[in-house]
């Protein structure tokens, strides 16, 4: 290898451009991933800082151990380590934790790659275009139903027979406002007279937010 100043050679160089182009690959590929299909419905800045830190945090990570020469059971170690995170101050709603895992993986499979050849470079570009379209098709409202959902207590057991089921309706839409979609009737107490329902729903204000997930009610008090 021919030596360049301060003992860097040729190699090493190539190494370090492999390194910098698949670095400002991954943080545009998260960076796309957690702004605009992760955060316009969460609203979320806090989740946004995370999944962005930790992904970059990953790729530099597996990077600098020597991505494609790290054997794979440390690899896989090292993605169960993640996997079992918990965060220890609130619960983590199922759509954060979803997203975390694709963005670790996203930062995994980009630091893997070290030679830039044509076969690894397709490989890579394929993969990444792969992360991004699959992020678009399942946010995309023309192909997933985007109607929200919540949790009620409600207090007419009288109104939860299959006959009455328009009226159940009318009367949680004038106590919501909301425009109901459809309603499902779980457990009933009727030594309390109620019963807990949940509801589907139309409303933009409330999609992709993490109260939905905290506040569900496992049962009916």
């Amino acid at each position: 290898m021919e030596e360049l100043f301060l003992g860097l050679e040729t190699g090493n160089m190539n190494d370090f451009i492999s390194l910098l182009i698949r670095l400002v690959l991954n943080f545009a590929v998260v960076g796309v991933i957690a702004r605009y299909f992760y955060y316009p419905k969460s609203k979320r800045r806090d989740y946004l800082f995370i999944f962005i830190i930790m992904a970059m945090s990953i790729f530099l990570l597996v990077s600098l151990m020597e991505g494609s020469r790290l054997k794979t059971g440390a690899a896989l170690g090292l993605f169960a380590i993640f996997g079992i995170i918990r965060y220890r101050t609130e619960a983590v709603p199922i759509r954060e934790m979803t997203y975390l895992f694709m963005l670790v993986s996203v930062s995994v499979v980009n630091a893997m790659v070290i030679k830039m050849k044509w076969d690894n470079i397709c490989s890579l570009a394929l993969a990444n275009v792969f992360f991004v379209g699959l992020a678009y098709m399942f946010e995309s409202s023309k192909i997933i139903s985007d109607s929200c959902s919540k949790y009620i207590k409600y207090d007419n057991v009288n109104l939860i027979a299959p006959d009455k089921r328009e009226e159940l309706k009318a009367d949680l839409e004038k106590r919501t406002g909301l425009k109901i979609l459809s309603v499902e009737v779980g457990t009933v107490d009727f030594l309390k007279d109620s019963v807990l329902i949940r509801i589907f729903y139309d409303e933009p204000m409330d999609k992709g937010s993490s109260m939905m997930e905290v506040t569900r009610l496992s049962k009916v008090r």
